[in-house]
């Protein structure tokens, strides 16, 4: 199962289970979007703008090249309308010299 379907699972099991939820550690879309240079920022520039990653694991691309893959995620809502709640996914590789080759995002900006 891909991290962004666990994380909606378990953002959705918790939500059902409490008044108010939130999972994980919120961060500015557009921050990073703005400060972010494909094949220039470092993994340490990264942890030092969003803090230790939620999780990180292997991706794998069409032509096999491998890449180690960040993930930061948030999410919140009340329970039990739900019509409050939000989630965002950021989703950072980085090649082998831990420089970001690419990323990608959802949810919303603030």
């Amino acid at each position: 199962m891909r991290a962004s379907k666990r994380v909606i699972l378990m953002l959705a099991l918790l939500l059902s289970a409490c008044a108010t939820a939130r999972v994980g550690r919120d961060f500015d879309l557009s921050a990073f979007d703005s400060r972010v240079q494909q094949g220039v920022t470092t993994q340490a520039e990264v942890r030092g703008w969003l803090g230790v990653p939620t999780g990180i694991g292997t991706s794998v691309d069409t032509s096999g090249q491998r890449y180690e893959e960040w993930t930061f995620y948030y999410g919140e809502g009340r329970f039990p309308d739900m019509t409050d709640a939000r989630l965002k996914i950021l989703q950072i590789k980085f090649d082998q010299r831990g420089v970001v080759r690419a990323y990608n995002w959802s949810g919303e900006r603030k």
